[in-house]
């Protein structure tokens, strides 16, 4: 029940609009008006130390050049109390943040942040508002962060022109990704005329069609208070908040005459069909098309519509039980369901979306007609109602859950209303789904609910089927349109115009090189940092079983795990050991096919899924310890189920559904297929670890770019059905090891449920008797690689490792603050603003006792190289401030100090101990590095790094693999 409160003061230039007490989630939400400009703020009060604030701002691009995006980023780049070149940066290393970001959206731009001290969130809102309402907006820095032609050679007007920026080179890498550039033609045909036709981060193509006083513009009307929202969070008084907010921005403006938003699309009077091409740098492209089948629905801003889209997109897509899933999984028109498959619900009008990859062009009617098919079938004849409150159950399970591992809790409430917020809707409506999840119960029981909805959806005109084929010379097509476009304006250019350019670029470069007097900005000192690290202890209980608990505030909700220690498996167990984790939850169990069984996980559970860890120890890397861990969640009156359930997993899994197997793993390839160049970075560094231990090279083998080519060679072998049911066989022998190894148990719940949960739990698994079996191991490793991994990329990922040493190593604290030290003293403006990569960085991975360096979204490859090498030579031949020292301290306090969910942090700090990890352990970790000396940090730099044979990977393209030396072994993925 929503209870409306007493309204909360605010400061005397805001009104109060109204409030309401969230009891599902122990919080409670305040609408405010700004009176003279009309802001909307909206506040959370809730019993929560880690406080969070955002603006929003409502950002609405007419074209495709990216003007939105970069000024998002140029507005980070020195404001008006804050005329420095990077306060965003130089305040992520002055802070003890939790979060801090910006990011563009399709229609709004959000600055948000999160701190657990309140100095530094106070020191970060006084940055936050001078850099969104005061921002400079220098040319230099709009060319850095937008775009820029310059020579290839600086001052030589006679070499080739470039184009280079940071958000160029960043759209350069989302765009090489082909779900990225399916969503952004579906959005293009389904939007004809308002601002989601186009691409709001900007298309390389448009991109260096933007002018700097069009970006002046644009700032000017979509930056000001009237056209912002402004969101908190947390355990600060709304009127503490917005006396800061007034001071230090609001009292400076007047209403904005000008009102922006977005107007509601044009609707088609029939359908439209279109087929487009992408870039794919492969010979064969053979099962490389999607399929994809959109329509547009009612404004998001209408929660009982949005609900009820939600309802309906979940019974057909949630699962394998759904029937247009179903559909999509087991057609032999493609190789799985496309990623966009869903509900979007983030802009002004719902979409609904389902599309099929690894087809044919050719398959396109084929496809309409299976999806139209299915839709009509549930139309005429409905679906069971047990699948309808299933799905209601994983909506107020979603409702119920305090998440907070990714970003911080309040932030994600923020985030999740930012939406409703940006489009004048009802923000605190959508944080509160109780009420209209009761009505819906009682809907839900006419049998037409779900008929007239997909009738409704068949019957709507405004959709769009999209083809996106491969094309192999797309590539080459695009680079000599973009270097015929760059020769033009070459020839076009005056002796007076080529100086210019030449002055441009030194101007930039003598900015970038400038030192600029940080001590402007706020900071907090190691003084503000807490004296101990907060770490869940576990409950102590006596129990028949191997059995754990934590006492944590999980709003109704239990977590629960069997943990099991990995048997000694063969290589080839290794390599499927991760394909098994999967298929675990995803096959038939007992009595139950794969479809009833994910049915039944969907009634009783919030999911069950299944994965295994292997780390090396804390005083040695080469020697490891395996896990396998079957987790699930569930409301706690679903308990009992959930504790069956896990069992029934271990003593029942069917490993005989040999055509569900053949589809999951035909899904993964896909995925893994699709997702290199959105995780180039993490798998280049991943390869580029892969022989320093034992662990990484598992990881390489079974997550990194090598289990592409094993699932790819799988995959292709799984045509015969002899080598399906020898993969079937291999499965369950798997399966069978390791459901025999000794297990023990996780508990997390509030503490006035666990004794019920515990007694049911040892009651359940009272004849449990493992059997003795020889431990996992692997044989130690130590060797260097020279890798280059060629896809289809416009952007590289560079990686270079060091060996070095475990945690438990003195000089392992040492070079875990050095990662921050290098990349905020030398390779930020090395890589990132001369070089243009979208990112990069360093640290210490003391599980494979290794030092990293890499670059994300990089227009460069071998000059990437060696500014990681020159980094090292900067930190010993340079003279440094212990304020660097302190803010690299400041980084990586701030991250291990950083909060999680309640069951999270309990999950993690299990799971940390099972590897020796113990909260002592870390402590031990945290406190010698607040001790770290920059003697400390030239020392480990000399004694690891300096003139030490490096193992390096990339992931690039073709092209720019041919560049590297003939000692890197080249490998196509």
């Amino acid at each position: 029940m929503t209870i409306i409160q007493t309204a909360p003061t605010p400061h005397k230039t805001f009104e109060f609009i109204r409030t309401e007490i969230i009891e599902s989630l122990g919080i409670d939400v305040t609408e405010y008006r700004h009176t003279k400009t009309g802001l909307a703020h909206y506040h959370i009060a809730a019993d929560h130390t880690e406080n969070v604030f955002l603006v929003g701002l409502r950002t609405v691009p007419e074209d495709s050049k990216g003007v939105a995006h970069i000024l998002e980023h140029t507005a980070l780049c020195g404001s008006e109390r804050f005329p420095v070149r990077d306060p965003f940066f130089m305040m992520t290393r002055r802070s003890l943040n939790t979060f801090m970001n910006a990011m563009t959206s399709s229609d709004w731009t959000a600055y948000p942040f999160a701190s657990q001290n309140r100095k530094d969130f106070y020191n970060l809102l006084d940055v936050y508002l001078d850099a969104v309402f005061f921002s400079r907006l220098d040319q230099l820095d709009f060319e850095q962060e937008g775009h820029r032609v310059e020579f290839s050679e600086p001052n030589n007007a006679e070499s080739n022109l470039e184009y280079k920026g940071v958000v160029f080179n960043e759209m350069k890498g989302a765009m090489s990704s082909p779900v990225s550039r399916l969503w952004q033609s579906v959005t293009k045909y389904l939007f004809p005329t308002t601002t989601y036709h186009h691409n709001s981060g900007g298309e390389p193509e448009s991109i260096p069609d933007l002018t700097y006083d069009e970006l002046l513009a644009f700032y000017k009307t979509h930056y000001h208070p009237s056209n912002a929202v402004i969101m908190t969070f947390g355990d600060i008084p709304a009127a503490d908040l917005q006396a800061v907010i007034e001071d230090k921005a609001l009292s400076r403006f007047e209403k904005l005459d000008e009102t922006i938003e977005i107007h509601d699309e044009k609707r088609y009077f029939s359908p439209l069909r279109v087929e487009e091409g992408y870039e794919l740098d492969q010979e064969d492209t053979t099962g490389k098309t999607h399929h994809v089948l959109a329509w547009l629905l009612g404004q998001s801003n209408d929660l009982e519509a949005q609900l009820k889209a939600h309802l309906m997109s979940r019974v057909l897509l949630d699962n394998s039980a759904s029937p247009l899933r179903f559909a999509l999984e087991t057609t032999d028109l493609g190789s799985a369901p496309s990623p966009l498959c869903g509900l979007e619900d983030s802009n002004r009008e719902m979409s609904f979306m389902c599309g099929l990859e690894g087809s044919e062009p050719q398959d396109a009617d084929a496809f309409e007609a299976l999806v139209l098919n299915v839709l009509a079938e549930v139309a005429e004849n409905g679906v069971p109602i047990a699948m309808l409150e299933a799905q209601l159950h994983q909506l107020e399970l979603h409702q119920r859950e305090i998440n907070g591992d990714g970003y911080p809790y309040g932030m994600s409430l923020l985030m999740a209303s930012l939406g409703a917020a940006i489009n004048r809707g009802d923000p605190i409506a959508l944080l509160n789904l109780d009420p209209v999840l009761d009505k819906l119960r009682e809907e839900i029981k006419d049998p037409n609910f779900i008929k007239g909805m997909v009738k409704d959806l068949l019957d709507n005109p405004h959709r769009v089927r999209l083809t996106l084929r491969p094309d192999n010379q797309l590539a080459v097509k695009r680079d000599s349109a973009e270097k015929a476009q760059l020769n033009k304006i070459k020839a076009s250019l005056s002796e007076a115009e080529k100086q210019q350019i030449i002055d441009r670029a030194a101007a930039l470069e003598a900015r970038q090189n400038h030192e600029d007097d940080e001590s402007i900005l706020p900071k907090v000192t190691l003084a503000d940092v807490p004296d101990d690290m907060s770490v869940p202890e576990p409950t102590d209980v006596a129990s028949k079983l191997p059995y754990v608990r934590f006492d944590r505030a999980t709003n109704g909700l239990v977590y629960q795990q069997v943990i099991i220690q990995l048997p000694a498996l063969d290589q080839e167990e290794q390599h499927l050991l991760p394909l098994y984790s999967h298929l675990l939850t995803e096959l038939g169990c007992g009595e139950r096919s794969y479809q009833e069984n994910q049915q039944y996980q969907t009634e009783v559970t919030g999911g069950i899924h299944a994965f295994a860890s292997v780390r090396g120890m804390p005083d040695d890397e080469q020697n490891v310890n395996g896990y396998f861990t079957l987790s699930g969640k569930a409301l706690v009156s679903k308990q009992t189920q959930l504790t069956d359930l896990l069992k029934e997993t271990l003593a029942c899994a069917r490993f005989d559904e040999l055509a569900r197997i053949k589809e999951v793993v035909s899904q993964q390839r896909t995925r893994k297929e699709q997702g290199i160049t959105g995780h180039g970075h993490a798998l280049a560094m991943m390869a580029a670890t892969s022989k320093m231990s034992p662990a990484a090279a598992l990881a390489q083998a079974t997550k990194g770019l090598e289990s592409i080519l094993f699932y790819k060679t799988l995959d292709d072998d799984l045509k015969q059905e002899s080598a399906l049911k020898s993969l079937a066989e291999r499965l369950e022998q798997l399966h069978q090891k390791i459901a025999q190894a000794p297990k023990q148990f996780l508990m997390v719940a509030e503490e006035e449920h666990q004794n019920q949960l515990q007694d049911y739990l040892e009651s359940s698994w009272q004849s449990l008797a493992d059997e003795p079996t020889e431990l996992f191991s692997l044989p130690a490793l130590r060797e260097k690689v020279k890798q280059a991994w060629v896809t289809s990329t416009q952007v590289s990922f560079c990686a270079k490792a060091f060996a070095t040493v475990p945690v438990e190593h003195p000089d392992a604290a040492a070079l875990t603050v050095l990662g921050d030290f290098l990349r905020n003293g030398f390779l930020h403006r090395a890589i990132r603003e001369r070089g243009g990569a979208y990112g990069s960085g360093a640290g210490q991975d003391s599980g494979d006792a290794a030092f990293r360096f890499f670059s994300y979204r990089d227009p460069r490859l071998t000059e990437t190289l060696d500014d990681f090498d020159a980094s090292i030579k900067w930190l010993l031949d340079s003279e440094h401030d212990e304020q660097r020292l302190e803010e690299a301290i400041l980084g990586v306090v701030s991250s291990i100090d950083k909060p999680g969910s309640p069951a999270g942090e309990a999950k993690q700090a299990y799971h940390s101990s099972l590897f020796g990890r113990t909260p002592e352990q870390r402590r031990k970790v945290r406190s010698r590095i607040l001790q770290v000396t920059i003697d400390d940090l030239q020392r480990v730099a000399e004694t690891y790094l300096l003139n030490a044979e490096a193992s390096v990977a990339v992931v690039t393209s073709q092209a720019q693999a041919e560049t590297l030396g003939s000692d890197f072994e080249i490998i196509e993925v």
